[in-house]
């Protein structure tokens, strides 16, 4: 088949460096009967070592072209074939559809990463662990701690659903094309049911969004239709504090006391 052209509009840029593929693989530690799923397995730089480690791979790909190399290679009718190809967006695809529990690992689209990270923590209750290659600038983001200047919307909103850990610095020399930043491995592990604090997850994430909508105001500004005086008092919170200052413990608190209140109202 024809050389593959990546395409820029699924932010396409293929890993080629070997020995990052090497020290991927490595971390993952697939085995034999895991419930693995790639998500965009483009070129196959991940796709064929996690082959040889597992007994079945599941891919999600969107990119027709590509669907029609797996599907060569991995002809779908042939019953013993390992590889099961799910065309269609990762954003859309309904991953209860797969036996559970699920581990999920890929080159996420930079320019959909967010979206996606989400639409994965909606399933994080049938899913043991995942790891992504993102851009370096998210990672960051993911993990940062409070009162830090990468501290924000989407720190908050993943780390009180997974226990994160960047794993692995990868420059854009690694692929091809090479991407204009700097990229990085993050290991996402679902927190149990139990450790989860959050009873009220609709109205956690508008507490967190309000609050971050205007990150320099102070949250007596920005909580203002929320709280007042009186609630930032029972709460044991300074008003004064900018979201950034607060940890997912002190949201989960603010949105558990409104959730009561709404309840007892």
């Amino acid at each position: 088949m024809s050389v593959h052209r990546a395409k820029k509009k699924f932010g396409q840029n293929f890993l080629v460096d070997q020995q990052i593929v090497a020290d991927i693989i490595k971390t993952i530690r697939p085995e034999p009967e895991d419930n693995m799923v790639e998500i965009g397995p483009g070129l196959g730089a991940l796709t064929r070592p996690l082959l040889q480690k597992l007994n079945r791979l599941h891919v999600v790909e969107i990119d027709r072209d590509i669907i029609a190399r797996l599907e060569n290679d991995y002809p779908q009718d042939n019953p013993g074939s390992k590889l099961i190809v799910h065309a269609g967006d990762a954003l859309e695809f309904d991953f209860a559809l797969l036996s559970a529990p699920l581990r999920i690992v890929g080159n996420l689209p930079y320019n959909i990463s967010s979206p996606l990270l989400f639409h994965f923590a909606s399933y994080a209750g049938r899913i043991t662990d995942m790891h992504f290659m993102l851009q370096n600038e998210v990672v960051e983001r993911m993990v940062a701690e409070p009162s830090t200047p990468e501290y924000g919307r989407l720190s908050v909103m993943l780390q009180y659903r997974f226990q994160m850990e960047k794993l692995l610095d990868v420059p854009p020399e690694s692929f091809r094309p090479a991407p204009k930043v700097d990229s990085a491995i993050v290991r996402m592990i679902p927190l149990p049911t139990s450790e989860i604090a959050v009873r009220n997850e609709k109205l956690f994430a508008a507490i967190v969004r309000t609050a971050f909508g205007q990150r320099r105001k102070t949250l007596r500004n920005t909580l203002r239709s929320h709280l007042g005086e009186e609630d930032f008092e029972k709460l044991g919170i300074d008003a004064q504090l900018r979201a950034e200052n607060l940890g997912v413990t002190e949201f989960t608190k603010v949105a558990n006391y409104l959730d009561e209140r709404r309840i007892g109202s």
